[in-house]
């Protein structure tokens, strides 16, 4: 069984949808089990006990989202070495381009030496139904890497 962690923060529900989305791809991958939660619910052991993680967060001043931040500032230390190299992706809704939010949430994989198994999507003005399957096409590569092992 892969363990697939989610993590994101939403407030207008654009990111929110990606992350169901993510979810939604995921459980497609058999023998995957998929959790999905806020930036301020997930802890330091959701973080350790998953095989594989998203993160997503929409741009906010062209950095993520405070709620995703929160998650991310409580588990850089206490999980430093004991997730390197786990599969993990990412997501990020924008107002205008992401690509604000995609290099800043890339960045935040490298950080914590995350592997990134799939191309990191972003939505614009709004989720088209393109980026939904792409969030579903993210949530299946990260669930088929964490199932493998």
């Amino acid at each position: 069984m892969g363990k697939v962690l989610v993590v994101y923060h939403s407030l207008g529900g654009n990111t929110k949808k990606m992350a169901e989305a993510v979810a939604e791809g995921a459980r497609s991958v058999a023998g995957a089990e998929v959790t999905v939660k806020t930036g301020l619910e997930a802890t330091i052991d959701d973080l350790l006990a998953c095989d594989a993680v998203a993160l997503g967060s929409p741009d906010y001043f062209s950095y993520m989202a405070g709620g995703l931040k929160d998650f991310l500032d409580r588990t850089y230390y206490p999980s430093q070495e004991k997730v390197a190299g786990k599969p993990a992706a990412a997501f990020g809704s924008a107002g205008g381009p992401p690509d604000n939010i995609l290099k800043v949430l890339d960045q935040a994989l490298r950080w914590f030496k995350l592997k990134k198994v799939a191309d990191s999507v972003g939505s614009s003005g709004g989720v088209s139904a393109g980026a939904l399957t792409a969030c579903r096409d993210l949530g299946r590569k990260l669930a088929e890497a964490a199932v493998a092992g």
